[in-house]
């Protein structure tokens, strides 16, 4: 299983564009469905940092755009609320019978108010999650509340939402009052997150309240405190997306447990399952966690950075911290550093080594360069590259290492 970009039929016949993004070891403990606000598309900065953030968490993530937005065929004027249901659910069908039915559903505005509607509907749901959503589908209107009467009149007028133009008739306005959404809440019964800024000036935050009020617990509400209606900030979808992952693992039971690596005071741990992967292994800091593989030339799956990858990795974090912490201390203009690395073995001769020693006849060497933005003399800049021998993690590499192996008992 990999990322995909996914074409999926919904029941008028148009083609949705969708995203298939899954954790870094390609293996999703449960999928999640992620629905757009409204007028926006699956593409929007803070749809794709919920959905990667939710990744991070053991969840494969559809975003998708609805009928008439963003890649998506259909009009807009058929991309009304009831619409935007039937896609989700149909959206819903197609990753139950191609992967796995989806226990979460996530959406941001409109969106989360489809996203309890299609909730209540779906029994293999087993929670839903709203980000900054009204209570009432009614609410939309207020876009075009001044066009209304023109609409009576011609059937269907142009309106100006976001600064950008949408043709919508009589039968997009009905499809946005017909849906009782605070009944619905009422017989979710399924946990229930609501996410929504208190000084949200497009949806206002009592919406948050009367759906919260009207929903049976399991319910949460999280303050995204100073964050915009369409959490432009990356820090704010970053933070809800992390909610998000971390809430839903509570209520959705998967049946593949997902397994949490323990450090066990140790500063990091690797893991490696051989029955069930390749090359690639899970590693985990305390805090962080990543993933290695070997590339597919070698046998492996390309999941992740490779072993060597990673310690040049290491090497150049190290050596452009240095020399910023340096740069900084003379109150020097270095505005960027680039630390370009490459590793490769060498043979001795080629390399100057007159070593003795005949088992010895290639020597690792790892190639540093560095590139410089600021306005920087020649000087500075020879003095630079001899604070970049000088980081802890280079001068580790040159020094003698000894490296203790036991065995856990």
């Amino acid at each position: 299983m990999k990322n995909a970009v996914l074409k999926i039929k919904n029941s008028s016949g148009y083609e949705l564009n969708a995203r298939l993004e899954l954790p870094a070891n390609q293996k999703p403990v449960e999928f999640a469905i992620f629905a757009h606000c409204f007028t926006c598309s699956s593409s929007l900065n803070a749809v794709r940092n919920i959905s990667r953030s939710l990744t991070s968490h053991g969840f494969g993530v559809l975003r998708f755009d609805f009928t008439g937005l963003g890649r998506s065929e259909g009009t807009f004027a058929e991309s009304h609320f009831g619409a935007n249901i039937s896609d989700l659910m149909d959206v819903h069908k197609y990753m139950t019978e191609h992967y796995k039915a989806p226990k979460l559903l996530v959406g941001h505005s409109l969106g989360g108010t489809a996203a309890i509607v299609a909730g209540s509907r779906l029994p293999q749901v087993e929670a839903v999650a709203t980000i900054g959503s009204p209570s009432s589908s009614k609410h939309t209107t207020h876009h075009f509340a001044q066009q209304l009467q023109e609409m009576e009149i011609k059937g269907k007028v142009q309106v100006h939402i976001g600064g950008r133009p949408f043709m919508i008739n009589k039968e997009f306005l009905e499809n946005f009052n017909n849906t009782d959404l605070i009944s619905i809440v009422k017989e979710l019964k399924k946990p229930l997150l609501v996410l929504h800024a208190p000084f949200d000036k497009v949806v206002g935050v009592e919406n948050a309240q009367e759906i919260f009020v009207n929903a049976f617990h399991p319910k949460s509400f999280v303050s995204l405190d100073n964050a915009d209606h369409l959490l432009t900030k990356q820090s704010d979808s970053l933070y809800a997306g992390d909610v998000i992952g971390s809430w839903a693992k509570r209520y959705i039971i998967s049946e593949k447990v997902d397994k949490v690596l323990s450090t066990k005071g140790e500063q990091l741990v690797g893991h490696l399952n051989l029955v069930e992967d390749n090359f690639t292994t899970s590693i985990k800091t305390n805090k962080h966690s990543l993933i290695a593989d070997e590339p597919e030339s070698v046998g492996g799956d390309d999941f992740g950075a490779s072993p060597y990858d990673l310690l040049n990795a290491g090497l150049a974090a190290c050596t452009a911290m240095t020399l910023k912490m340096y740069a900084q201390r003379k109150k020097w203009d270095l505005q960027e550093v680039f630390v370009y690395l490459t590793h490769s073995k060498k043979h001795v001769q080629d390399m100057g080594d007159n070593s003795e020693n005949p088992k010895t006849t290639h020597l690792d060497h790892i190639a540093k360069k560095l590139h410089f933005v600021g306005d920087l003399s020649e000087e500075q800049k020879e003095r630079l590259k001899e604070i970049a021998s000088r980081c802890p993690v280079h001068r580790t590499l040159l020094g003698k290492v000894e490296i203790e192996t036991t065995i856990e008992a």
